[in-house]
């Protein structure tokens, strides 16, 4: 029973999220469907991280098995096929190693959060960036972002649904840049808590303001309390743009 790697694109807004659920359509969902279409076999996908409702992704990745070996390209079009009215695509797909997990073999990832901080609201854009119509020092917020780094109890920055077993995570990178009239941050880990990146996004956003101030931060974060955090930005804005792997659980040229 051979297994593939996907590597996934999508616009999370018609979808509930990655995971299955009973409150609407899906990521995975569309993803099982076609796949079913395809081959005739009802088959799980298992991705590298289970974004939320409105969230986007261009590099997701997912693991499947079928009982059929069918080239790769041939599975990647195939799907694509049955994909075309969903808001999601197959941008590639590659045979795994058995050993291969599309979550436990991770060992990074990396998100994007888009801020467009104009006056007037996104027309192109909406529902794929945070719309601040307040001006954002850039700057400031990278500067203060600094403090994030390394490793931390993130508790002021995790969702009360959040199942991970520890708030301790290791950030290793967290850039704010400013790219024409939108902030971008840039944030990389081996791993995420629930909402950890859109928190980051909504708390750093009032050092942006002017509202809060590096102290303001240094003492959310020592607080280890949700409640000393800042708000929680949209899903509009996230990405998930990239996930690594050892070297030896991919394929030449990947």
């Amino acid at each position: 029973m051979p297994r593939y790697r996907l590597t996934l694109e999508y616009d999370g807004r018609p979808y509930v999220g990655w995971q299955r659920q009973n409150n609407g359509p899906s990521v995975q969902q569309a993803l099982e469907e076609a796949l079913t279409r395809l081959t005739g076999e009802t088959v799980q996908l298992t991705a590298a991280g289970r974004t939320d409702a409105g969230v986007h992704a261009t590099a997701q990745i997912c693991h499947l098995e079928i009982d059929k070996d069918i080239e790769p390209g041939r599975l990647r079009d195939g799907m694509n096929a049955h994909l075309r009215d969903e808001s999601v695509v197959v941008l590639a797909a590659h045979y795994a190693p058995e050993d291969f997990h599309a979550r436990f073999s991770a060992v990074g990832r990396a998100y994007l959060y888009r801020i467009l901080d104009r006056r007037a609201r996104p027309v192109l854009d909406r529902g794929r960036v945070w719309w601040h119509p307040r001006p954002l020092d850039a700057g400031a917020m990278q500067e203060a972002a600094q403090l994030l780094l390394g490793t931390h109890d993130f508790s002021s920055f995790r969702a009360k649904e959040c199942q991970a077993a520890s708030p301790v995570k290791t950030l290793d990178r967290l850039e704010v840049s400013r790219v024409g009239e939108e902030v971008q941050m840039v944030v990389e880990a081996r791993s995420f808590l629930h909402h950890q990146v859109r928190n980051f996004a909504g708390t750093l956003a009032l050092v942006g303001l002017g509202t809060w101030n590096q102290e303001d931060l240094r003492r959310a974060l020592e607080a280890r309390d949700r409640r000393a955090g800042g708000p929680t930005a949209p899903p509009d804005g996230l990405y998930l743009t990239r996930v690594d792997y050892p070297p030896e659980l991919l394929s030449e040229g990947d």
